[in-house]
């Protein structure tokens, strides 16, 4: 099987891992903090992206607004309850696994750039044993957060350089791969913060069975 990309990079909150369940229990803890409901978990995906910052303020607006909310102080309650309780029911995508192993026996390099933080990125791989699957893990901390292209032009850089794609499931990965001159890959089972085929990439998989085929498909 020959892949035409040498790197393959990915965003991490709903691309490779459904973290939504993970993240909405946070979100409502901190919620619950200044006495407001509970978002539904089927809301829960349209608030992530761009960061945990970003998710809350979304999740405020949503409850009734920010007027007298001390931000600061609540993000550190939603950061603490979702280190201590990370990998609760986050789990690869379907086929997650499997692409994986077809990408590494290709000879791919395969690498994560998030705007998650990358103290929790790492842990997260921890305790999920994922960790060694990666030639490169990018989280938030160093460069500016997508959709600057800044850490996906370090990916390149880190994994030794060639042509490479990424996948995401936001408009944040699909402008900051625009940017970096990097082909895209949207998925449609993310968080899409648009509907897939307006995300901007260059092409929309429904299934993880669907990623090495749409690789290729760059080569012709």
């Amino acid at each position: 099987m020959t892949i035409p990309f040498q790197i393959v990079g990915f965003d991490l909150d709903g691309t490779l891992l459904d973290t939504s369940r993970d993240l909405g229990a946070a979100v409502n803890h901190a919620l619950a903090q200044i006495g407001r409901a509970p978002v539904p978990l089927t809301e829960v995906a349209g608030l992530i992206g761009g960061g945990a910052r970003l998710m809350l303020s979304r999740a405020l607006t949503l409850t009734g607004g920010d007027a007298g909310i001390d931000q600061d102080a609540l993000f550190a309650e939603l950061l603490a309850f979702y280190v201590a309780n990370i990998a609760v029911h986050t789990a690869l995508y379907p086929g997650g696994a499997a692409m994986l192993d077809a990408l590494g026996a290709a000879g791919v390099r395969i690498a994560v750039v998030t705007n998650k933080r990358q103290q929790m990125t790492d842990k997260l791989f921890a305790e999920l044993g994922l960790t060694d699957r990666f030639a490169c893990v990018i989280g938030a901390g160093t460069y500016p957060l997508k959709p600057a292209p800044d850490a996906l032009h370090a990916m390149v850089e880190r994994c030794g350089g060639g042509r490479a794609a990424f996948v995401g499931d936001t408009t944040f990965d699909t402008g900051a791969a625009r940017a970096a001159g990097l082909p895209s890959i949207a998925v449609s089972f993310g968080f899409c913060d648009a509907p897939p085929h307006e995300l901007g990439a260059d092409a929309v998989i429904d299934h993880f069975d669907k990623l090495v085929p749409a690789l290729q498909r760059f080569a012709k």
